[in-house]
């Protein structure tokens, strides 16, 4: 990917960098050769970011242009919503009250080019913050009343770096342009990020599955990396983001799948499907809205749910709106147990859904990818259980129940009418599509934005084939922006 370095003052700045040509910003804004150059990755090292600056239009004009371009703009949107970003360092605060625990001080402030700093002791924390805020050079300041927290943070022009701070953020800049991945010995054309958690003991495709897909990414003509949350700075290296991560909107998988659609990647899960997906709630109003046929179901928040026994009948379901992996689901029996539950679920959210119990000894999962229906399967209840996975279980071994793969042609037709119908309403990315059958009618139980793809058991019936239909799904969303 060509790369391009953009500042005021060209010749001030001298780079050991064969591959990077060093421009104006009225070269870069103006000249031909840049408004029609395809696959560039521009680094916006101007003077200023603010509103209708110089430095804006380069950014703004690099996205409309579809360049990989560092800082985007809505990085430089967040800057002006230091709120926000101060909010977001909570997701790192023991990281932050770490690297301060030594400082004899209420107050410190540092800089950072492209994660680095001055000081070892707060490189981690640099690192991390520069994930947040994909910006070359910050200024960060933390002060301590009760404990640390992030004051501030700010982008810092080329002439607020001090002279002894150059060589560290020429060395930065060097490091961040000579990234292994720069250099490729082949020449295939889009570069993929599978995004994974190898920590994870319930990730939604397991190893085998894994190497499926990398291989078969790697057939459709991708370079393909796995990536995990450590590299959130990396996506500008990408043409396209694969989360196979559990996702959540109050997580990363959630930041990662908004900054690669900033950046005009390919994501799937996008960020509207998991925002969508992720919360039953949601689902909810979005399925009777459009009359999909769903189990009886009230949303309760922790005033009126005194009423639902009298709506609803023993035994009834109570769900959390975000839970996941039949998690957070809990069986209702009388109305001591209601009692009892519902006190520690509205610790954790202030509404509840309450949902008929519809007793199945098997539940459908419909797999769906950009419209098309690449998978079913039965998932049984889990041994003298009445989910499909009992984590009661004292064994893991007789913790999931049985799994059966239909081929599509053979699935009921209103089984994939119903899925498909369903899922227009989220989007065209890769669902999951759960339902019951009862007397010959589905019901749609939930949809998930990040279904489980697993070697043998989703994939039983199109084997290798169902990893290259998702890969080629990839190659048609990055051929469509382009």
């Amino acid at each position: 990917m060509p790369k391009i370095i953009v500042v005021e003052k060209p010749e001030t700045w001298k780079f050991s960098l064969d591959d990077v040509e060093i421009i104006t910003p009225d070269q870069y804004i103006s000249n031909e050769t840049y408004q029609a150059g395809k696959n560039l990755k521009v680094l916006n090292l101007c003077k200023s970011y603010q509103y209708q600056s110089e430095g804006y239009y380069v950014s703004l004009l690099a996205e409309a242009r579809g360049h990989k371009v560092l800082p985007g703009v809505s990085t430089i949107q967040d800057f002006r919503f230091p709120s926000i970003l101060r909010d977001d360092s909570l997701d790192f605060d023991s990281l932050i009250q770490n690297t301060f625990k030594a400082e004899p001080y209420d107050r410190i402030e540092f800089n950072i080019y492209f994660g680095i700093t001055q000081s070892e002791t707060f490189n981690k924390l640099g690192l991390q913050l520069f994930q947040l805020v994909q910006a070359p050079s910050v200024r960060a300041a933390f002060s301590k009343k009760n404990k640390w927290v992030l004051q501030s943070i700010r982008p810092i022009s080329l002439s607020e770096v001090p002279e002894n701070d150059k060589p560290l953020l020429i060395s930065a800049l060097e490091k961040y342009f000579l990234r292994k991945r720069d250099y490729r010995p082949d020449k295939k054309k889009y570069d993929l990020a599978i995004l994974v958690n190898p920590d994870d003991p319930n990730p939604p495709s397991d190893d085998r599955a894994l190497k499926r897909f990398y291989k078969a990414a790697l057939e459709a003509g991708f370079n393909t990396e796995f990536i995990t949350k450590n590299d959130f700075d990396q996506l500008i290296q990408y043409d396209a983001l694969f989360i196979r991560e559990t996702t959540n909107v109050n997580h990363h998988t959630f930041r990662f799948a908004k900054k690669a659609a900033s950046l005009g990647l390919a994501v799937i899960d996008d960020p509207q499907s998991i925002l969508k997906c992720t919360n039953k709630v949601y689902l909810h109003e979005l399925l009777q809205a459009n009359k999909v046929l769903t189990p009886k179901s009230i949303v309760t928040s922790e005033e009126n749910c005194n009423s639902i026994p009298e709506k609803m009948t023993f035994p009834f379901i109570l769900k959390q709106p975000d839970g996941a992996f039949s998690k957070g689901v809990f069986k209702i029996n009388n109305l001591a147990e209601f009692k009892k539950v519902r006190e520690t679920m509205f610790e954790k959210s202030d509404l509840l859904i309450a949902q008929e119990f519809l007793p199945t000894p098997f539940d459908w999962r419909v797999g769906i990818i950009d419209s098309q229906v690449i998978y079913v399967c039965k998932y049984f209840m889990a041994s003298q259980h009445w989910q499909i996975v009992n984590w009661s279980a004292n064994k893991e071994a007789s913790r999931d129940g049985d799994v059966e793969s239909i081929a599509v042609d053979q699935a009921p037709s209103g089984l994939l009418k119903t899925a498909l119908k369903a899922t227009s309403l989220i989007g065209k990315g890769l669902y999951g599509v759960d339902m019951k059958e009862v007397d010959g009618k589905f019901y749609v139980i939930e949809i998930n934005d990040n279904p489980n793809i697993d070697a043998g058991i989703e994939d039983k019936i199109l084997k290798d084939k169902l990893y290259d239909i998702i890969m080629e799904v990839f190659l048609n969303k990055i051929k469509f922006s382009k």
